[in-house]
Order: structure tokens, then sequence, then C-alpha cells
């Protein structure tokens, strides 16, 4: 699963409309236009055909690569748009290191801010999964949950964060 697959499956499962789109994306940092946001919500050919054909220039015009950044960007957006500004404490730097610092990464950081974003308690998340068919542990969820270098974190695939966002579509969307 790409970024891009992850914000077009985020987006249909919490019914977010493109004008919600361009205000998350720019409370996360990101400077995009109502065209462009149309552009990052739409499937890259790539990711389906493994052959290449030599027109396929005109297509990658009407389709934007969302970056990790750009998506670590989004749910900071997405977050901030669901639950308001966080007010900074004083004496308390403000963080600007990204969450997401490689691919591998990118699953678990998406459940995590989701998670939050959503006010959503551990039972909620585990329950989300049962309703997409996955059953996982409190324990399970945890290790998924935990910042990358603990010696407690696992890595979170594809099958979980696919049907995290199916469950919350479920949800959601009924």
């Amino acid at each position: 699963m790409d970024n891009n697959d992850i914000l077009i499956r985020l987006r249909y499962a919490l019914g977010i409309k493109d004008q919600d789109m361009v205000e998350i994306f720019n409370l996360g940092g990101v400077d995009l236009t109502k065209e462009e946001v149309k552009k990052v919500l739409t499937k890259s050919d790539d990711s389906y055909d493994e052959e290449k054909d030599d027109d396929g220039a005109d297509e990658k015009e009407d389709h934007i690569k969302c970056t990790n950044s750009m998506l670590d960007s989004f749910l900071n957006g997405l977050i901030t748009f669901k639950r308001g500004p966080q007010e900074s404490k004083p004496g308390q730097p403000n963080k600007s290191d990204r969450s997401i610092k490689n691919y591998s990464s990118v699953n678990n950081v998406m459940l995590k801010k989701v998670k939050i974003a959503l006010k959503l308690t551990s039972e909620d998340v585990i329950n989300i999964l049962d309703e997409a068919g996955v059953k996982i542990t409190k324990g399970e969820l945890s290790a998924l949950l935990r910042k990358e270098g603990h010696k407690n974190y696992k890595e979170c695939g594809d099958k979980y964060a696919r049907n995290f966002l199916k469950g919350l579509t479920i949800k959601y969307r009924g």
C-alpha cells in the first residue's frame, strides 16, 4: 500500500471533502490547491501495471506522488483539524521532527496518529480491526503503537493498516 492509497482510503472512510483535505494539508504545513489534492488522491498507474507505456507521460501530469513527509504533514493536520491546535506550554520547544523516518514505519505512524485524531482508545482500535475480521490482542496493538527503536516495537504490516482503514470505513460509513 503506498501513501496515496492510504490517503484515498482514509478520506473515504472519514468522509472528508476536498476543501477539508486542502485545509488539513494546510494545517500540517503543506500548501496544496484543490486541484493538486485531487491529483494526490488518484491511484498511480505504476502500482497496478508492471509494464510501462511510452505514452504514459501525460498520465504522470494527472498524478502527484504523496511522499512520506506529505503524509506525515497530512496526519498532523488531521489531528489539528479534529482536535484543535495544541497549546504549547511555556519553556516547551516546538516539536518539528518527522515521525515517518522510512517506508517501514508509515503504517505504524498512520495507525498512531489516526488513533489520536479520532480520540480512539485501544479498545476502540481492537474493535475496529475486529469489524474488519482481524483479531488482535492488547499486547500486539501496544507493540504496533510503540516508538520505533523500542525493544517491544513491531512493524505494522499492510494487512493491519488495510484492515484498520476498512474497519474505519465500516464504523463511520456503515
